[in-house]
Formats: C-alpha cells, structure tokens, sequence
C-alpha cells in the first residue's frame, strides 16, 4: 500500500512538472506588439520583457526622425548606444543624431536627413530634412514571429512631404537569438528625388561602448546624467567590438568596402553577443558598401559609391516622380559569438538562397 501511495504521489509531481514546462513553452518567444499612444511609441516585447521600441515622438528634440530604441538581446543586454536618451556612465556623446537603429540619408535633393538634430545651429535648419511617423497601420503578434506595418514622411524644412515610406518590421525570437527584418519602401511624391553619393546611410545602428573597437584618440563621455567630460586618453576597459565582413575583412577595416553582411561581436557585462547587419541582393548597390566604424556606428550605405570608391564609381541614384524603390536589411541580435558559417546561413535565410 504504502509502495502504491509512493508511486501516486510521484506520479502527480511528474504530471506537475511536465505541465510547468508545456506552460513556460508556451510562453517562450512569444512576441506582444503594445501601442501607447500617450508616449508615442510602440514596445516590442519578447515574454513579457522589452525587446526595443518603435519611437515617433516629436515632442523628443533630439529625435529628428523614426528610430528603434533601445535593442536589447536575448540575455538582457542593452546593444545600442544610451546617449542622448539615456545617457550611461563612460560612454561616448558625439553625434547626437546616432540613436538606436534607423534608416535615412545624407543627401537628398540636396536636404540633410542623416545629420538632423536639436544640436543644428538656426542658420542651417533649412538645410536639414526630418522624417516623422505618419500612421501605424497593422500589428501582428504571435510565437516567435510578430509585424508592425508603418508609413512615415520625409518631410522638407517647410513641412512638405518629399518622400513616402511604407516600412513593415518582422521581429522574430528563438532562443538566445532576435531578428529584425526591415522592408522600406520610399516614394517621391510631387517632383524628382535624387540622392546624390554621400558617406551618411542609411541603415544603422549606434552600438554600446563595449562594442565599440579599442581608441587611444581623445574624446568627450558622460556620466549617468549626461554631463559631459573631455577625456585626453581613453579607457578601453571593458571594449570588446570587433567587425567581421563576409568577404573576410576584419576589423576597422571593414568601412568604406563592399560585403553581403557584416557582424559585430563583443562582451556587455561579462556576456558574449553578436550583432549583424545583412544586406540584400534586391537592393540598390547590392553588395552595400560599410559606414561602419570603431567608435560605434555600425552602418550600411548602398548609396555613397562615389565616396567610398574614391570616386572610381558614380551612382547618384534618383526617383522619378512617382517612383518607389525598395530596401530591405535584416539585423541579428544573438547571444555568444557567431562564426561565419553560421553568419552565412543567417543571410542564406533573409535572401533565399538556400
């Protein structure tokens, strides 16, 4: 008897433990998609916690276009830049239009969208475009896999709409590993659209000083409040970046050539991640040629051949009123450091060609 009742009671501990894990299955990678209104963003939430949001608020001086912000991986670390929304202690504060993850443009019809900021002096705001959130037309939701489908204006210094961007945003979670995919569409509207070759673009990512490469150059850092600091000889405690590319280029050596992807891997707080950033061939100036460097602007630039060519190619891509063309860029968040085969099989993915 006393042997049955041992069994019994086993056997439902079993039962209990079996159902605790189907329910934290259940749970894993599930992605909510949560508008607030009043803050005017959109979180993305992978179980429950914050995985980046989706900010529009013009009430923001600095934000001067869209941005996804921040980026968090998997085991919790913050991969991109704090400043200037939220200034940590030993980071860089130059460039105060680096912010997240983002996509827009240096030159276009002659207007600034890249540089845009409340650091622009008065004189040159009519030199500068702002992009600003439009409509938020679909969220999706569900395990693993979630959509957000938004239009935005690029706007003229007196307020006209130059161009339309359709963007929707895949987000997808397994395990220790977080995707973006991003696919922007852009669409002149009552006149010509030309980016002429400029170094500023276009898909990018202000990445955390830990992934940032080792610099013996002076620079300016803040503390947890945003006061600033100018440093004469930099700590590299705790720098961890390096760059990969896919045709082998490693290192700060990666800006200014073309690859398929290139990855970014380092330590925050004692745990390994990897951030890439692939391209694809339907996209214009495929393979992309790199803005991506060591202090932590980490950037894929189709569009600037002439610079990065020293001037061997011209591209001076341009919509004819009424035309639309396509970007798509996926980013990889994951856990540990990523080899290249695996790298390869994650763009095999985004692209097709499998």
């Amino acid at each position: 008897m006393k042997n049955k009742i041992s069994f019994a009671i086993l056997f439902l501990v079993l039962i209990f433990i079996s159902c605790s894990d189907k329910k934290e299955d259940d749970l894993s990678n599930q992605i909510s998609i949560v508008k607030n209104d009043a803050e005017k963003k959109v979180d993305i939430l992978i179980d429950g916690k914050l995985f980046t949001s989706y900010i529009y608020d013009q009430n923001i001086s600095v934000l001067k276009k869209t941005v996804l912000y921040p980026l968090v991986s998997s085991n919790g670390v913050a991969i991109t830049r704090g400043f200037p929304l939220d200034p940590r202690p030993n980071e860089r504060v130059d460039h105060p239009h680096h912010i997240g993850a983002w996509l827009n443009y240096g030159d276009v019809n002659g207007l600034d969208y890249w540089n845009n900021s409340d650091a622009i002096s008065e004189e040159r705001k009519n030199e500068m475009g702002t992009i600003r959130g439009d409509e938020i037309l679909e969220i999706k939701e569900g395990n693993g896999e979630a959509e957000l489908l938004v239009t935005e204006n690029w706007l003229k210094p007196n307020g006209d709409v130059l161009l339309k961007e359709k963007t929707k945003f895949i987000f997808t979670s397994n395990g220790n590993e977080r995707i973006i995919d991003r696919i922007t569409t852009l669409t002149s509207q009552n006149e010509d659209v030309s980016f002429k070759d400029n170094k500023e673009g276009m898909v990018a990512i202000r990445v955390a000083r830990q992934l940032e490469h080792p610099s013996e150059k002076p620079v300016t850092l803040s503390d947890a409040h945003g006061k600033k600091t100018d440093v004469p000889v930099l700590d590299n405690s705790g720098v961890t970046g390096h760059y990969l590319s896919s045709e082998g280029i490693e290192g700060e050596d990666v800006w200014g050539k073309r690859a398929r992807w290139v990855s970014l891997d380092g330590t925050i707080d004692g745990k390994d991640v990897t951030v890439a950033i692939f391209d694809n061939p339907q996209n214009v100036g495929f393979p992309t040629y790199w803005h991506a460097r060591g202090y932590g602007l980490f950037a894929a630039n189709p569009l600037g051949q002439e610079v990065f060519s020293d001037g061997k190619e011209v591209l001076n891509f341009m919509l004819k009123t009424g035309e639309s063309v396509t970007f798509k860029y996926r980013i990889l968040i994951k856990d540990g450091k990523v080899n290249k085969e695996m790298l390869e099989n994650c763009y095999k993915d985004f692209t097709g060609n499998n």
